[in-house]
């Protein structure tokens, strides 16, 4: 009963933690038009879920706003996952606040270890613009607390 449980945790889980593979986090101001712009941001948000759904996580690490901060490491950052990308299209913006945006994802995905297949979800993919270049956040689970 206990595996069934946290089997089911991690299953309600999993919209989360598939936006935490690419994220959620600070930010800084958005120009609706023009370099650094909403086209910018889907041309690039395309191309990083792109190399997601192609598991290509070295390449993907240049979009992370995490690969942004000195404690963060690459060796890290490969790490996280065990969620597998089968389909992905970045639908829209939904939203713009500064240098934050939030934007329509839709993906199919499984989750291997846990045997789940299949599964079909729209995220809410949060980016954050740096040096006038749009960076995706990575998104910290509720589920999964960072230690104080």
């Amino acid at each position: 009963m206990t595996t069934t449980i946290s089997r089911r945790h991690l299953i309600l889980a999993a919209p989360v933690l598939m936006t935490g593979l690419g994220g959620c986090a600070a930010t800084s101001g958005v120009a609706a038009s023009g370099e650094g712009g909403e086209a910018a941001l889907l041309e690039r948000a395309k191309a990083y879920w792109a190399l997601i759904r192609k598991n290509d996580r070295v390449a993907a690490w240049a979009y992370e706003e995490l690969s942004k901060d000195p404690s963060a490491t690459l060796e890290a950052y490969l790490k996280r996952g065990g969620i597998s990308y089968e389909a992905v299209e970045v639908r829209g913006v939904k939203s713009t606040d500064g240098d934050r945006a939030i934007l329509n994802v839709w993906v199919r995905y499984s989750l291997p270890l846990l045997r789940v297949k299949r599964q079909e979800s729209t995220v809410e993919d949060e980016w954050r613009k740096i040096g006038g270049v749009w960076h995706h956040v990575q998104r910290r689970s509720s589920f999964f607390p960072t230690p104080e």
